[in-house]
């Protein structure tokens, strides 16, 4: 599973998801990528779920990029406890994704294996996705 070697923070606030992704909103890295719709959380595990998935499908051709990273520690108190002596023990990490980000990307394949094989990841997934494929390069820069 994912998570951060270390953090500045043992626990976090949980934060609000307002607004479209600015950064990692574009395929970079691969040729297609898979893109959040909705904002959410996802788990390490979900993750890791997500790249079995793919990795299967495409027997292991191609290259698959995770661009999310679980920094953000979930904290759950144990079951029956009374309320108040303080926050919970942090549980699992999880990665904050909001709209427009690209979560997944993969090179190396055809589409329709590309498709399939995001397909068979946005299953393992919380929020709703869209395939994405790479824009080309043109008019891009700061020319002025």
């Amino acid at each position: 599973m994912l998570m951060p070697k270390r953090v500045k923070r043992r626990r976090v606030h949980r934060g609000r998801m307002k607004g479209m992704a600015t950064r990692g909103n574009k395929v970079t890295y691969g040729e297609y990528g898979l893109q959040a719709l909705e904002p959410g959380w996802i788990t390490s595990n979900q993750i890791e779920a997500a790249r079995v998935a793919m990795t299967r499908y495409i027997k292991r051709g191609g290259n698959v990029w995770i661009k999310i990273f679980p920094h953000k520690p979930v904290t759950e108190k144990p079951a029956e406890t009374r309320m108040g002596s303080g926050k919970g023990s942090p549980e699992y990490w999880v990665a904050v994704v909001k709209p427009g980000r690209i979560m997944f990307e993969l090179a190396g394949v055809s589409e329709e294996v590309a498709r399939e094989a995001f397909r068979l990841a946005s299953h393992k997934l919380p929020v709703k996705t869209k395939f994405v494929k790479r824009e080309e390069l043109g008019g891009e820069g700061n020319e002025g």
